[in-house]
């Protein structure tokens, strides 16, 4: 759609601003009125406004994941819509995979926005719910196809011309484990994105129709052209880089091969996958227009409109999605064919981002960071109540970014492409009969050594106080993140469990599905360690010694990495002995 009228600079931001609100306000409405943590406490969500044309004109700053997630949804939802058609008072409930979800957890609800009869556009938000009746509860990996992910809504309206679908609402609570939580978070869905059409109708109301949606399509188009120009900056060429994730879930010690290659032509980028793994026989895969497509954009995002690198902010809409061309063959596990199941798709995004982050390092060395734990340790808890009805829990535990150009990786944290927050303990000890035993920071391993030292990971081990299953999504036990520009690689993540009654610990695979786990057994994971940036021996003696006497580093790996001589003593670093023992080791070198 092209602009009719430039808007000025001041009406522009106010347009801006107020679009920028309203999706805030729309998250904000969404994890305050939810039940299940994973939306109320990690706020694992997306809300924002959307034109006729299914193009983003604003979404909450929540999680990357689901930015740029949605008008896949609304393509999709464009192919099946009930009625064929929107009328005004609908809302539709969506989370095919094959119609453009970002994975079947993820439900959409999507709101038409009528003004003055007319529909102009969408307002809509996505969450991760804890159970949709799948084969097991909360999360799946080992099954056989995309109809044991449990409900799938494809354009289904949950309410009709104002008029709400009570069959279908009692098909929901009748088909999923958690049936409370989800009906009251698919409410909560439903207020966030009612709120959006009120919202939005007000500002049209305000400063008309032509004019907002003027200035919409002139952020879109700021937008572009923001991320065009960096783009541009870059010298043409390909970059590539490659790697593996450790399994499938189901063939063990198959590891399977991630290939990106990163185009520059001009102004614009492809990045092509094609030689990565085949699509696999577990739910291991991922849906291409939901996810796989959004991580790209993710990356691009965070290498070149970074706000903390950027002159000035941009806005999060559709304008930074267009330079940005993604390839991924028909049959991989980046775009798998029906009716393959397509649910545990986030750790492939995770290390698909950290690949594009390496191949771009020898043009963007002041941009990219070392490897990060690129994983995500998504874990499910469930079991049976006296009463017979189940309780569940989804947990995302943190992992660490690698070291950067100017600072050492941030540690315990969730990074690339996800940004959900840690679940207070206080909140899982009063709803869930869980208690956690541990959760700091690893001590069994140091991050990667460099002049930035990768991020440290995390320890969390939960235990369960009745029988019940456990399903725990993960990556990198096998493939350790990596140093850059002669920063020293990270360290591996592991998994454990065990009984606190006694017994020996069993190490787990980074994956495994539906395992039935007794009273007191305790899933203990360890998360990848980032690597580090730059060389050790260029690294601050002051900060080798922080890290010494904060136990991130032990006084032989300071003297023989680092080549710092300390004096723990009176808690010193020995500088002239600290420039002679550097000599030393560049000389090995």
């Amino acid at each position: 759609m092209l602009n009719k009228t430039r808007i000025d600079p001041i009406t522009l931001q106010v347009i801006r601003g107020s679009i920028e609100t309203i999706a805030e306000e729309m998250a904000h409405v969404l994890f305050r009125m939810s039940f299940s943590s994973i939306i109320r406490e990690s706020e694992d969500l997306g809300a924002g406004l959307f034109d006729k044309d299914f193009n983003t004109l604003c979404e909450s700053e929540s999680t990357p994941m689901h930015i740029g997630s949605i008008p896949g949804y609304l393509g999709g939802i464009k192919e099946c819509l009930d009625d064929g058609e929107w009328y005004d008072g609908d809302v539709v409930v969506h989370n095919h995979p094959y119609y453009g979800a970002s994975h079947s957890p993820d439900l959409a609800i999507v709101i038409p926005i009528f003004y003055k009869g007319e529909l102009v556009g969408y307002s809509a938000n996505t969450a991760h719910h804890i159970d949709i009746g799948a084969a097991t509860p909360g999360l799946i990996i080992d099954v056989p196809d995309v109809y044991a992910e449990g409900m799938l809504f494809a354009g289904t309206k949950l309410y009709r011309k104002g008029k709400r679908n009570e069959t279908m609402w009692n098909y929901i609570r009748r088909n999923s484990r958690a049936a409370r939580q989800l009906v009251d978070d698919i409410e909560a869905q439903i207020a966030s994105a009612r709120l959006g059409v009120k919202r939005f109708k007000e500002l049209l109301d305000r400063y008309g129709k032509a004019l907002v949606f003027d200035a919409c399509n002139q952020l879109m188009d700021y937008s572009e052209s923001m991320l065009r120009q960096r783009i541009a900056a870059i010298p043409d060429g390909e970059y590539r880089a490659e790697g593996w994730l450790d399994d499938d879930g189901r063939n063990r010690g198959q590891h399977l091969p991630v290939k990106v290659c990163v185009r520059v032509i001009g102004d614009r980028i492809e990045v092509d996958l094609t030689g990565s793994a085949p699509q696999t026989p577990t739910a291991y895969n991922v849906p291409f227009e939901g996810s796989t497509k959004v991580a790209a954009f993710a990356a691009f995002r965070k290498l070149l409109l970074d706000t903390a690198t950027s002159a000035s902010r941009v806005p999060s809409n559709q304008g930074s999605f267009r330079p940005i061309k993604v390839i991924a063959p028909k049959g991989s596990i980046f775009n798998p064919e029906s009716p393959a199941a397509a649910e545990a798709r986030f750790t492939q995004c995770n290390f698909m981002i950290d690949l594009i982050m390496k191949a771009m390092a020898p043009v963007l060395p002041e941009e990219i960071i070392a490897g990060s734990s690129a994983s995500i340790s998504f874990a499910s808890y469930a079991g049976v109540r006296p009463d017979g009805n189940y309780w569940v829990f989804l947990e995302v535990n943190e992992g660490a970014y690698g070291g950067r150009p100017k600072s050492d990786g941030p540690d315990a944290i969730d990074n690339l492409m996800a940004n959900t927050r840690n679940n207070p303990l206080e909140d899982l000890a009063m709803h869930i009969p869980m208690i956690c035993e541990r959760y700091e920071l690893r001590d069994d391993v140091a991050p990667g050594a460099g002049r930035y030292r990768g991020g440290i990971g995390v320890v969390k081990a939960q235990r369960i106080l009745t029988d019940g299953i456990i399903t725990h999504e993960s990556e990198r036990h096998t493939n350790v993140p990596w140093g850059i520009f002669g920063g020293k690689a990270g360290a591996l993540g592991k998994c454990d469990i065990y009984n606190v009654n006694g017994g020996d610990a069993r190490p787990m695979h980074s994956k495994f599905h539906g395992l039935a786990v007794k009273k007191d057994d305790v899933l203990a994971y360890y998360s990848p360690c980032g690597g580090g940036y730059g060389s050790p021996l260029e690294r601050d003696p002051q900060k080798v010694l922080d890290d010494v006497l904060d136990g991130f580093c032990t006084p032989e790996d300071a003297l023989n990495v680092y080549g710092v001589v300390l004096d723990l003593d009176s808690e010193t670093v020995s500088l002239d002995a600290t420039r002679a023992k550097r000599t030393e080791l560049e000389a090995q070198a």
